[in-house]
């Protein structure tokens, strides 16, 4: 078990219900949830001020969200369908299909990994967006489920769990979890307003090797080290 320092905190938008986190060209892309609330957004860093935003129609709950060249690609939850925009405009270029339900999305440089809220991950080509193939987690020789929001961070795939302040660090060729990252106490007290949902949302600056995580509804965005 990982133990984690903050080396900052910055303001989120506390209506925000953070299901994908994207870091790209110094500042962030996000994908938000609920029904008749989901959105895919631009936000400044380290303001949080909103840039930019397009929001899905009313029957989409917005998911895991990914950056693949130009393009930005986001899941939705229970429609079994992705979207696929431009990431200057956020003109919508096309949609695919899938048969799970959409958690969790990034991008290795080769291909999408998605998760569905099991213990299995599916890689997708990134461009026609087939599965390529599939890997099952474990932790301790257990399957691991419940993985959510994903992020691909130095060669490892970090993953939220699910109603958990854990996030775990998976070997893309094994599944195995390498080490599981505990954040605990996370949230200080003082800024709870008894509103926020679960930790969700990681992002990594591979030039800085920043590593940003976040909540739903939660009012900041946190740096974090991992020691």
């Amino acid at each position: 078990m990982s133990a984690y320092e903050v080396l900052g905190s910055y303001p989120h938008d506390p209506e925000a219900f953070l299901q994908g986190l994207v870091w790209h060209d110094g500042g962030f892309y996000e994908s938000t949830g609920l029904h008749g609330r989901s959105s895919l957004r631009r936000v400044a860093f380290p303001s949080g001020e909103l840039l930019q935003q397009v929001t899905l129609a009313d029957a989409y709950f917005g998911e895991g969200l990914a950056l693949v060249g130009d393009r930005l690609v986001q899941l939705t939850w229970q429609s079994k369908r992705g979207f696929i925009y431009d990431r200057a405009t956020f003109g919508l270029l096309g949609d695919f299909g899938y048969q799970t339900e959409g958690w969790g999305l990034t991008y290795d440089g080769a291909s999408l990994i998605m998760s569905d809220g099991s213990d299995v991950l599916t890689f997708l080509d990134p461009e026609s967006y087939q599965p390529v193939r599939t890997l099952p987690v474990t932790l301790d020789g257990r399957p691991l489920r419940a993985l959510n929001e994903l992020e691909w961070i130095e060669g490892e795939i970090w993953a939220n769990v699910w109603q958990t302040d854990r996030i775990v660090r998976i070997d893309p060729l094994t599944g195995q979890v390498n080490g599981v990252v505990d954040l605990t106490g996370l949230l200080p007290s003082d800024l709870r307003t008894g509103r926020e949902d679960v930790l969700n949302g990681i992002a990594y600056d591979p030039d800085s090797k920043r590593i940003f995580v976040g909540g739903k509804l939660w009012p900041v965005l946190f740096e974090i080290g991992v020691r």
